[in-house]
C-alpha cells in the first residue's frame, strides 16, 4: 500500500476514527499493530512472516542480554541478533548480487560456472525495519536502554506503519516510550499533521512523478547520447526527483504519525543549501546519518585514533553505507564519492582552520557542494556504469555525437521547479517549517494548503511507489 493511493486514504481515515474511539489503550494499541500488518501485507502477504521473525527474534535476543550473567553469552544472544537480521537482508537483497560477482570472479579466472537463477522478490522495506530492529538489540547490548517492557508495544514499534517502509529510521527509545501511554492528536496535531500529509503527497505526486521523473527517464533510461545542456538537465531533474520522492515520503510519514498523536524525528532539512558534505549529510536522510554514525562509524574508531583511522573509518562508513542502497557497484561508487567529499573536506577544514569565509563564499562554498551531490546522483540514478559515464560525458562536453534531446518544455520545467527548490532550501536553510507557519496569516495558510491539494487531485498519478521502497 502506497501513501500515494486512494486506498491509503479509506486505509488511514478507518484507522484514525478507530483510534479516537473510546476504547482502552491496548486495544487502540492492538488496532495500530494489525493495521500495520494489514498496510504491509498490502504488498506481498508472505513477506509478513519476515517482519514476525525480526520481531520475535529480536524480542528474545534482548531479554537474553538483560538476563545473561555470563559476558559469552551476552556475545551469543548479540550474535543471533545480528546473524538473524543482516542474514535474512543479505539473503533477499544482496543474494544475486553475490552470486553474479562469484561467477564474474570465476570466470576471469577461467573457470566457466553459471548460478542457477535466484528470482527473490526484494521485500519492501526490509533495509529500514532491519536497521530498527538491529538498533533495538544494539542498545539493550551496549547497555544503552533497557529493553520494551512489553512485547505489545515492541511489535508496535518495529511495525508502526507510517515508518515501516521507508523511514524515518527509528529508534526504540524514540518511540516505545510513546507507546506506554494513551495518545489522540489534539485539533492543533490533526490540522498540522493533514497539512504535512498533503505537502509530503503534493512533492511526491505532482512535482517528483509529474515533472521532475519523465525528464530523468528521457536521459537515463534512453540510448541517446546527451549533450551538456540536457545532461545537466536529466541529472538536476533527479536531484528534484529524488528529494521531492523522498523527503516526500517522510514528510507524508511525520504527518500520519502525527495525526495519530505520535512524533517522529525530521529526515529532511533542507539539504541543497548545504555548505560543505559533512553538512549536508547533518541534513539529508539524517536518520540513516546518524544510524550510520552510531552504529559503523563510531564503533569502526570515528575520530579518536588518529587522522588515517578515522578516514579508513570514514571511507567505510560511507561505502557501506552506499550498498545498504542497493545491490550494485554504482551504489557503492556512490557512496565512495561521498566519502571521498567528506574526508577532503576534512582535509580541507584543518588546512585551513580559523578561516571565516564572507557570505558570498558561502554561497560559492553551497553551490559548489550541490553541485558535486549532482555528480553522484548521476550513479545512483544510472542502472550501468556505462549510462553513468555516457550522462558524465555529456555533463562535461566530451560527447561529440549529442544531438539536442529534450523538449523546451522539459528544460523549463527544471529550470522553474528545481530553481525554486534550491532558493526554497537557501531561504529557510536556518528556518523551521514550525516557525515559518507560525507567523503565515492563517488565510494564506488556507490557500496554500488548497491549492497543494487541488494540484494533487488534477495531477491524478498512477500511485507510483516511491523510489526508497527499492532499498
Amino acid at each position: 500500500m502506497v501513501f500515494n493511493s486512494l486506498t491509503f486514504v479509506a486505509f488511514f481515515a478507518l484507522v484514525l476514527v478507530v483510534h479516537n474511539l473510546p476504547l482502552p489503550w491496548t486495544w487502540r494499541k492492538v488496532n495500530l499493530l494489525l493495521a500495520s500488518y494489514l498496510f504491509y501485507t498490502a504488498w506481498n502477504p508472505p513477506f509478513v512472516i519476515l517482519l514476525w521473525i525480526s520481531t520475535v527474534v529480536d524480542w528474545y535476543a534482548a531479554q537474553g542480554l538483560v538476563k545473561a550473567k555470563r559476558e559469552s553469552a551476552r556475545h551469543a544472544w548479540m550474535v543471533l541478533s545480528v546473524v538473524a537480521n543482516l542474514g535474512m537482508l543479505g539473503y533477499f537483497k544482496y543474494g544475486q548480487f553475490l552470486l553474479d560477482n562469484f561467477a564474474a570472479m570465476l570466470h576471469a579466472a577461467g573457470v566457466a560456472y553459471q548460478p542457477a537463477p535466484h528470482d527473490i522478490v526484494l521485500p519492501v522495506g526490509i533495509s529500514f525495519y532491519t536497521f530498527a530492529t538491529l538498533a533495538y538489540t544494539l542498545d539493550v547490548y551496549l547497555r544503552r536502554a533497557e529493553p520494551a517492557e512489553n512485547f505489545l508495544d515492541y511489535a508496535l514499534f518495529v511495525t508502526f506503519f507510517p515508518h515501516l517502509v521507508a523511514g524515518p529510521i527509528m529508534r526504540p527509545t524514540e518511540l516505545v516510550p510513546q507507546f506506554e501511554q494513551p495518545r489522540r492528536a489534539s485539533a492543533d496535531q490533526l490540522r498540522f499533521g493533514l497539512a504535512l500529509m498533503t505537502l509530503g503527497l503534493f512533492n511526491k505526486v505532482v512535482l517528483a512523478d509529474g515533472f521532475l521523473a519523465p525528464v530523468a527517464e528521457k536521459i537515463y533510461d534512453a540510448q541517446a547520447i546527451p549533450g551538456a545542456l540536457d545532461a545537466w538537465a536529466a541529472t538536476l531533474a533527479f536531484s528534484g526527483q529524488i528529494f521531492c520522492d523522498f523527503a516526500g515520503y517522510s514528510t507524508t510519514a511525520i504527518g500520519a504519525a502525527m495525526c495519530l498523536g505520535f512524533a517522529m524525528p525530521d529526515n529532511f532539512r533542507f539539504p541543497y543549501a548545504a555548505i560543505g558534505f559533512s553538512d549536508f549529510w547533518r541534513r539529508w536522510h539524517i536518520t540513516l546519518s546518524a544510524w550510520l554514525r552510531d552504529y559503523l562509524y563510531i564503533p569502526l574508531g570515528g575520530n579518536r585514533h588518529g587522522e588515517r583511522r578515522t578516514l579508513a573509518a570514514l571511507m567505510t562508513t560511507m561505502l557501506l553505507g552506499g550498498l545498504w542502497h542497493g545491490a550494485s557497484w554504482t551504489f557503492v561508487v556512490w557512496g565512495g564519492l561521498h566519502g571521498v567529499y567528506l574526508a577532503a573536506e576534512r582535509l580541507l577544514r584543518k588546512h585551513f582552520n580559523g578561516y571565516r569565509p564572507g557570505t558570498l563564499a558561502l554561497v560559492a562554498l553551497g553551490l559548489l557542494t550541490y553541485a558535486l551531490v549532482n555528480i553522484t546522483w548521476v550513479f545512483f540514478r544510472a542502472k550501468t556504469f556505462g549510462t553513468a559515464w555516457t550522462v558524465l560525458g555529456g555533463m562535461f562536453g566530451t560527447n561529440a555525437a549529442a544531438k539536442p534531446i529534450l523538449s523546451t518544455f522539459f528544460l523549463l520545467s527544471v529550470a522553474v521547479i528545481v530553481g525554486g527548490l534550491v532558493l526554497t532550501h537557501w531561504f529557510m536553510r536556518a528556518r523551521t517549517l514550525e516557525s515559518v507557519i507560525a507567523r503565515a496569516h492563517p488565510a494564506a495558510l488556507c490557500l496554500v494548503w488548497g491549492l497543494l491539494a487541488f494540484a494533487i487531485v488534477i495531477a491524478q498519478g498512477e500511485g507510483a511507489a516511491f523510489i526508497y521502497f527499492q532499498f
